[in-house]
């Protein structure tokens, strides 16, 4: 038995010539069926009758079609949002995803003027595994939700955050001082720590570590990153916050 071969997909431009046609035909089909009604009025002028053609015409074919283009319009609109959105954020968490959160740094440490001294912090959700072993994986994503949520809260406005990783996020924190990090860090942890996180109806606590690295010149992602990680490394098991300090 011969195989069928499948058919060629129709060209999107024979869509379009054929919408033009049957458009163009159904417009003058319209033009001519509304005139020819008013052939056998005699209460209208000639004039009146080319008015009314001329004003009932561009309503009938004008109102739908222009509904429709802005409709598209606002579709168009709304779908360019979405892929920005989805190129741009985590869709988890909201947070910036990895790749742009790390651009935006780098370029905010290569540009001409603005603060050049800042912080930044590395947050690790601890007991995620053993959350997602207990009681599934969706619940270790609820958990890094919330902990999203409760960084955004605490944060400054000009602030960055982003999802570096699969339970990791960072915070960009421009122009500030020991003092303010250390206050953005605390904030963060107190606010995850109230965080009422209850899987399957069983109490159970979320947890962070956070560290971070103080600099007087703005440092590439991977420098800042490298330097966050080691604080929380070389950090005991009891410390909240651990920042290390970039003098050069």
């Amino acid at each position: 038995m011969t195989p069928k071969t499948p058919a060629a997909p129709v060209q999107p431009w024979k869509h379009l010539a054929l919408l033009v046609v049957l458009g163009t035909a159904a417009c003058v089909g319209l033009s001519l069926a509304l005139n020819y009604l008013l052939l056998f009025s005699d209460s209208l002028t000639p004039f009146g009758r080319g008015a009314v053609t001329a004003i009932v015409v561009p309503i009938v074919i004008g109102l739908p079609l222009f509904a429709l283009l802005g409709w598209q319009q606002s579709e168009i609109r709304r779908y360019r949002q979405e892929l920005t959105r989805s190129g741009t954020y985590d869709q988890l968490t909201g947070c910036l995803n990895g790749k742009v959160f790390t651009s935006m740094v780098d370029r905010r440490a290569q540009r001409p003027a603005g603060p050049r001294s800042g912080a930044f912090l590395v947050i690790h959700p601890e007991h995620l595994a053993s959350i997602n072993l207990r009681f599934g994986l969706e619940w270790g994503d609820e958990a890094l939700r919330l902990i999203a949520s409760a960084i955004r809260s605490a944060v400054r406005k000009d602030d960055l955050i982003g999802r570096i990783g699969t339970s990791m996020f960072g915070v960009f924190l421009p122009g500030a001082s020991e003092e303010d990090a250390k206050d953005v860090g605390e904030r963060i942890r107190g606010t995850v720590g109230k965080i009422y996180f209850a899987p399957k109806g069983d109490k159970d606590v979320l947890a962070i570590k956070v560290g971070g690295v103080i600099f007087e010149r703005e440092l590439d992602f991977e420098d800042m990153f490298r330097f966050a990680e080691e604080g929380i490394a070389e950090a005991p098991e009891e410390a909240g916050l651990r920042l290390s300090h970039v003098t050069n």
